[in-house]
Order: structure tokens, then sequence, then C-alpha cells
């Protein structure tokens, strides 16, 4: 397409604003007169509508002046007094003529007589409808048309009344229009309210007027253009005697006597605008000329620019304007000239960086299509750069997850750091020849439709990784069997301990049997609790190992968080018996049903109370409560330890892995790995549930909060699963609460163990 000159756009810039101007005057111009006529017109239709019905008016009036005057004729009373019918009718009729009446009768009225009508002349009306007045005058609608009456009594007859009738048909209003000069057409309340009419919204104004002849309720004439009809239309209403609205008078004026005016106006100043227009375009043709020299040797320079000649100097212009462009555009030349050497030499380090790195790069535009691969990517995925630039990163990465899917349309790094500003994932990469590596890959926020990914190497760690949890899982297991050996015959030992008597023997009469067999006793529980610290610490490490691995599903059964709360403080009586700790219970009865994992609801409130119990003083009280509301179930754990310290609720800190409070490294009783508090969060969270860390004064409340089962979901896990074993193979059973424990209890540590 060939684009215009700067002269030719001055011409057609100057001419088009001059014309605009023009048109812009002109169609205000047309704008205001087509409202004054349209104001003129609607009064002069208005006018003439006020004037019919002021005529319609003084009609009633004659009307009712034409029933009196009937009444006081002396012949009326004597051509009734004959008995001559024919003579009366024909009276009645050259007086119907002679007054202008469409009808005129005499009626017999008084008890007895029943409204009989004596003599009539005009076409048949609805005397009784007209007679029906007290006043002498009335206003019917009678087969759409408005009839005008007037009652009044004979004179010399009284118990005679003479009544007259003005119909208010077609030739009413075109006589009616005649008059005040303009159509007049006049309708009863029924015609005039019809919807079909395109007046119809401004007769029902008029029919819906207030107080003063043609006025709305809100005080604006009923008048209007019509141009579905192509005239002005004004309606008054027509009130009866009484008051009511029984019809309207509308008037009209065509459109056309407005129209054909502005139309020729129009025309005229089109013209004038076309002139001006003219006139404007010869001086910008001029003024364009001379201004676009200058500008083509501009122009020429900067195409110059444009193709890369940074080399050639920009010449001087004429003119402030112009001379201050010629100056600017050297600046930048010489700017862009310093700007690309430093860009290449930029460049050239870039590429220098990307090739040296140990980690491969490459970058994907908004569709993931793969943009730029450095060598090491290349190497790293064993393709070569030049296939592997253009198609999508889906296909030549070709992640998989662990059930063989692709994650390339639900765990997509690259689409989750467009929205996060950043990402990170482990991928799995499944590449030609059967091999498969596992990588790192950090995604950073779209730059300029580009978006750069560094991914490292990790096969060896992640192969490192799962042998180590190999390794922990065996070595965790195999310290499990001989535990619970020891931890079974400590039992035994304890029992037996404790059925002899506390001298030692049926009749130990060695000098310190008593103390003797005292601080043999001791020494059992100290291993036995010993062996439940084992047990606990290698269930965590189990646990922990289960859960990075993905392998921790949870068998969904009915369970009964009595029993849950039960074992657990059978497992960790021990461990509160050697600090003389008292456990108090206050729990709703009876706890409602959950659906879930038993052995892990179990550990959850081991790990809780083994917290507690390592930060709770010496002697102190912990406590297990509870509530329970329509949709959950809370159990806490209370202690009055230490309390959280200060980071604790920074960002979850106090539930991630190997975080453990100074207090807990200061102390080597109270030392653990680190994993209680996020393993209880893990397996809460797997429930349905969260658990949080409360600051109390003193101490803390560990809450942990469950969905309640509904009864229906509770018979499908019941009936979905198999029964349960009696004991979980991953929490050991521990003995019976020792002499000295508290009977029931709980606590949160501080911080997990």
């Amino acid at each position: 397409m060939r684009r215009l000159s700067l002269a030719s756009l001055l011409i057609a810039l100057n001419a088009g604003l001059v014309l605009l101007a023009v048109a812009g005057m002109a169609a205000g111009a047309v704008r205001v007169l087509r409202q004054l006529a349209d104001r003129q017109a609607l009064a002069r239709a208005d006018l003439a509508a006020q004037s019919a019905a002021a005529i319609i008016e003084r009609t009633g009036e004659r009307v009712h002046a034409s029933a009196r005057l009937l009444a006081d004729r002396p012949a009326v009373a004597q051509i009734l007094s004959a008995g001559n019918r024919a003579s009366l009718q024909a009276w009645l009729e050259r007086f119907r003529r002679t007054s202008d009446l469409t009808g005129c009768a005499l009626f017999a009225r008084g008890p007895g007589s029943g409204g009989r009508q004596l003599a009539s002349a005009g076409p048949p009306l609805p005397w009784d409808a007209l007679r029906g007045t007290e006043s002498g005058r009335s206003v019917i609608a009678a087969g759409g048309v408005l009839i005008l009456g007037g009652v009044a009594p004979l004179t010399a007859a009284p118990q005679i009344e003479a009544v007259t009738a003005r119909a208010l048909d077609g030739a009413f209003s075109r006589r009616l229009g005649s008059q005040v000069g303009l159509p007049v057409a006049v309708l009863d309340s029924r015609e005039a309210g019809r919807a079909a009419a395109p007046a119809a919204r401004l007769r029902d104004r008029a029919l819906q007027a207030g107080p003063g002849p043609g006025l709305d309720a809100g005080g604006a004439p009923a008048a209007g253009r019509v141009d579905a009809e192509a005239r002005y239309v004004a309606c008054r209403p027509l009130f009866a005697p009484a008051g009511g609205v029984v019809g309207v008078v509308e008037a009209g004026l065509p459109t056309a006597a407005v129209d054909g005016p502005l139309a020729t106006l129009v025309t005229r100043l089109m013209l004038l605008a076309l002139g001006v227009a003219a006139l404007a375009t010869a001086a910008s043709a001029a003024a364009g000329r001379w201004l676009g020299r200058p500008v083509r040797q501009l122009t020429t320079s900067a195409a110059r620019l444009g193709r890369g000649d940074l080399t050639t100097p920009i010449a001087r212009a004429p003119g402030r304007e112009l001379g201050a462009l010629a100056a600017t555009l050297e600046e930048t030349r010489r700017q862009l000239l310093r700007l690309t050497a430093e860009l290449r030499r930029r460049q050239a380090e870039g590429e220098a960086v990307l090739t040296g790195i140990a980690e491969g790069v490459f970058s994907v535009d908004r569709e993931r299509r793969v943009r730029y691969l450095n060598p090491q990517a290349a190497a790293l995925l064993g393709v070569r750069r030049e296939e592997a630039l253009g198609g999508f990163c889906g296909d030549l990465l070709n992640p998989r997850g662990p059930g063989g899917e692709r994650p390339c349309e639900d765990a997509c790094p690259i689409v989750h750091a467009r929205f996060r500003g950043g990402a990170r994932a482990v991928e799995h990469l499944q590449l030609a020849g059967g091999r498969r590596r596992s990588v790192v890959i950090t995604s950073a926020a779209p730059v300029e439709e580009r978006q750069f990914l560094v991914m490292r190497d990790e096969t060896d760690v992640e192969l490192a990784r799962r042998q180590r949890d190999i390794v922990l899982a065996n070595i965790s297991h195999e310290f499990k069997t001989p535990l619970a050996a020891q931890r079974a015959s400590l039992e035994l030992l304890r029992d037996k301990l404790l059925e002899r008597p506390a001298g030692g023997g049926a009749r130990d009469t060695r000098p310190g049997g008593r103390q003797e067999a005292a601080e043999v006793q001791e020494l059992v529980l100290s291993l036995e609790r010993g062996g439940l610290r084992l047990t606990q610490l290698i269930d965590n490490l189990l646990e922990s190992v289960r859960i990075e691995s993905g392998q921790d599903s949870l068998r969904r059964r009915p369970v009964a968080l009595d029993e849950v709360i039960e074992e657990a403080v059978e497992l960790t009586a021990p461990l509160l018996a050697q600090r003389r700790q008292r456990l108090e219970l206050d729990l709703p009865f009876p706890l409602p049903p959950v659906v879930g994992d038993a052995p892990r609801l179990t550990q959850v409130f081991v790990n809780l109370l083994a917290n507690a119990q390592k930060f709770a003083p010496a002697g102190s009280a912990l406590a297990i409560g509870g509530e329970v509301t329509p949709g959950e179930v809370a159990l806490w754990v209370d202690d009055e330890g230490p309390g959280l310290p200060p980071a604790a609720g920074a960002d979850g800190e106090l539930f991630r892995r190997f975080v453990r409070s100074p207090e807990a490294m200061a102390e080597p009783e109270q030392s653990g790995m680190g994993l209680g508090l996020w393993i209880v969060q893990s397996i809460v969270q797997r429930h349905g549930g969260a658990v949080v860390a409360e600051r109390r004064h003193p101490g803390t409340r560990m809450r942990v909060t469950l969905p309640r089962a509904a009864p229906a979901a509770v018979v499908a896990a019941a009936t979905a699963s198999a029964p349960a074993p009696a004991a979980s193979p991953e929490v050991a059973v521990a003995p019976a609460i020792a002499p000295g424990a508290a009977t029931a209890g709980s606590g949160t540590g501080a911080v997990e163990t």
C-alpha cells in the first residue's frame, strides 16, 4: 500500500478540519432549527387541540341551551295537549335542523310514567343515558362516538322533559378541523386507550390529565412527534360535567410542513461546507510543498539509520523544529553506535557464560516451543540443537510421572511460573534409547514473550536419595524387631517385679534388700521408657520415609476417637510417670466417629503427648480436651511448658522437617530429629483436617481438627474395608500405665521432637 507524503497529509488534514468544522456548525444549526421547528409545530398542534376542546365545551353549552329553549316553547305544550303526534314529530324535526342538533326528544317523567318517550326527531340515540344527569348536561360514549346531551323540563308541563343531543361524529370533527385550521379527531376514552395506535402514548397521557385542560399529571401538554404517522400530534382531554375525563380531542400537523424547509437549508449548508473545504485544500497544497522538502531529507536520513547505517552523519535542516529534529537524529545515531558496540560485547559475554556453565539452559515462547538451547542442555538430552529448536518442550524433554503420565498439562513448571513469578520442579525424563534422567528444572517468569529455564542433572543425587530411603527403611525395620522383643521382655520382667513384695522377696532378710529391689524396679522402668522412646523415633523415621516417597496411603475405616486417645495415653504413660506428670481428660462423651486410619491417628496423639511431656516441667499437669461442632471434631493437647518460640508462627516454621527448638538442642534428654510435628501435620491433612499451635499462659496448645463422618460414610467405609488388626505393625503396644502415672492426660510441646 502506497503511503501519502507529508504535503498530501497536510492538505487532507487542513481540508478535513475545515470541512469538519463547517459540517459541525451546520449540524448544530440544523439541530437547533429542528428543535425550534418541532416546538413551533407542537405548539401549533396543541393550540389547535385546545381550541377544538373549547369549541366542544361551547357546543355542550349550546346543546343544553337548546334543551331549555325547547322546554320554553308554548307550541310544544299546545301540540301535546292536542294529542297530534304527527304534528309534534314534524315540529321537533324542524327544531333539530334549525338548532344544529343530532336529535331531540320529549319524555314523560315522574312516578308511574316509567320514562315513556312521547316523541323524538333524528336517528335513534341512547336517550336513557342522556337523561341520567342532575346538572342538565351530559357527555356519553355510544358506538365509539361521544354524544353531548342537555335536559330541561317543559315550562308549561313540568311532568314532561325535553332532551337534546349532538353527536361528535366524523362530520363534526371535519367541521371542527376547518375552524381550528388542522385535522381534528374526537375519540372516546375506550377508543383513545387502544395500545395499537401510534399516538397511544400521547392519548394515554391526555386520559390521565390532571387539573387544567390539556395538562398531564406533571403539568406538561400531551403533544409530540409521531413518526409512524408522519405528523405532530397534540391531545387534549374532554371532561364530563361531573369532572371525569370521557374522551380526547386530537389535532395533527403533517411533518412535511417542517421537513421540507429544513432539507433545503441542509443542502445549502453542505454546499457551503464543500466550497470552504475546496479553498482550504488549495491553501494547504502550497504550504505542504514548502514544508515537505526538508522533511523528505530527514526521512531519507532516518531510513539509513533503520537499515543499520550508523556511520553517515545527519545533515542539518532549516527552521527551529526541523533543525531540532535533525540534531536529535544525529545524537540518536551516535548513541546507537555506542549501544550497538556495548550490546555486541555483552552478547559475546552472555554466550560465553551460557556455554561455560555446567547446567543446561533453554528458553521457550508463549506456546512452549524451544527457541534457545545451550550445548550443555543438548548434551544432557542427547539431541542436536538444530533439531530441537522450534519443537514443543514436552516432546523434547519427555517427562514422565510416577504412573507414566506426562505432567505437561497439569503440573508444568513453565505454566506455573507464569502465574507465580517462578517455579521449581523435579522431573524424570525418558530420553531416546530408554535412558532415564532425573533433573531439577527452575523456571523464571516470562520476559518479553521468552521464558528461560535452568536444568540441573540430579540423576546420581536421586539414586543416592532412593538408596538412603531404602537403607533407612531397612535399618528402622530391623531395629523394631529386637526392640519389640526387648520391650516385651522388659514388660514381663516389670510384671514379675511388681508381683514381688517391696522388700525383694517373700522374706528378704538381707541388709538393704528392700532398697535394692526398688532400684531394680526403677532400672527396668528406665529401660522400658528408653525402648518406648526409641520405638517412637523409629516410627517417625519410617513414617517420614513413606511420606517423602509418596507411599504413605491411608486405610479408610470408621475410627472411634475414644479408643485412639486411650491407646495414645497407654503408650505414653511410662514417659509421664518418669517425670511425675499428671494427665487430665476433659472430652465430650461420646466422641463422634470419623473415617480414617486409626494407627496413624494414634501416632498423631502419641507424638503430641511425647512432645508435651518433654517440654512441660516435671510434676506439672497435662490435659487433653475437645469439642464437637456440627461439621468437625476438635481435640487439643495442653501443657505448662515454656511456650512457643518467637518464630514458631512464621510461615508454618514449627511444622517443617528437622526443626528443633534451642531448648531441645541444649538438653540431650529432649533431643530429637525434628520430625514429630511434621508427621502430625501430614497425617492430619491427609485426613482432611488441620493442626495449629496456639500460645497459652502458661504453655502451649496443639489443636487438631478433623471432619466428622456422615452416617452413610461410616457405613460405606465399614463395608468397603476388611476388619482392622488389633494393633498396627508400625506402632508397638506399650505396657500398662506404671504406678504413679496419671490415668489420663495430654500435652503439647513448644516444638516437635
